[in-house]
C-alpha cells in the first residue's frame, strides 16, 4: 500500500530565507531545540548535503517510535526541496517498506517577502500490517516543525 500526505504553512519571508533554516542543518538544531517529542538529533556523517545521515531519537513514551536514521536523499539549493529517507529503524521496524520526507519552499507568485513550507511525506507499507501502521503516518509533527518556523523567522 502507498500513501501520501501534506501540509503548507505560509511564511511572511523570502523563500531564500527560509531556505537558510530549512536547506541546511540548522533545522536539525533547531528542531532539537523547539520539539518537544526530540530528545535529541545527532550528525553520523555528512555536512548537511545529500548522503547526509541523522539519527532521530524521541523523547521516552513518543507513541511508535523511540529513533531512527534518515538520509537526505535529495538537496536542492535552487529549487528550494529536501528529501529525507528513514533508513533504518523507526517506520521501518513496523512494516514501511519505504518513509520519505519531503520540504519544499514555494515563493509566492505576486510577493517576493512571502513563501509556502510544503511538507510532505510519502510512504509505502506491505499489506499484510498496513491496517494496524498506518495510524503512525501523522503529518502533525512536521506542520508543528513549520509553524515553529515561521514564527522564528517571521521575529528575526
Amino acid at each position: 500500500m502507498k500513501g501520501q500526505v501534506c501540509s503548507e504553512v505560509e511564511v511572511d519571508v523570502a523563500a531564500n530565507k527560509a531556505w537558510e533554516l530549512y536547506g541546511t542543518l540548522e533545522l536539525a538544531k533547531f528542531i532539537e531545540q523547539k520539539l518537544p517529542l526530540i530528545h535529541k538529533i545527532e550528525v553520523v556523517q555528512g555536512d548537511g548535503g545529500v548522503g547526509t545521515i541523522l539519527n532521530l531519537v524521541f523523547v521516552p513514551g513518543t507513541p511508535g517510535l523511540s529513533s531512527y536514521k534518515e538520509k537526505y536523499t535529495k538537496v536542492d539549493d535552487e529549487k528550494h526541496i529536501k528529501e529525507a529517507e528513514v533508513i533504518k529503524g523507526g517506520y521501518l521496524d513496523y512494516g514501511f517498506t519505504m518513509y520519505k520526507i519531503r520540504v519544499e519552499i514555494i515563493d509566492k507568485a505576486h510577493n517576493n517577502n512571502e513563501c509556502v513550507i510544503k511538507s510532505t511525506i510519502e510512504y509505502e507499507v506491505k499489506d499484510e500490517v498496513a491496517s494496524s501502521v498506518t495510524d503512525l503516518v501523522t503529518i502533525k509533527p512536521l506542520e508543528d516543525i513549520a509553524k515553529l518556523a515561521k514564527t522564528h523567522l517571521e521575529a528575526v
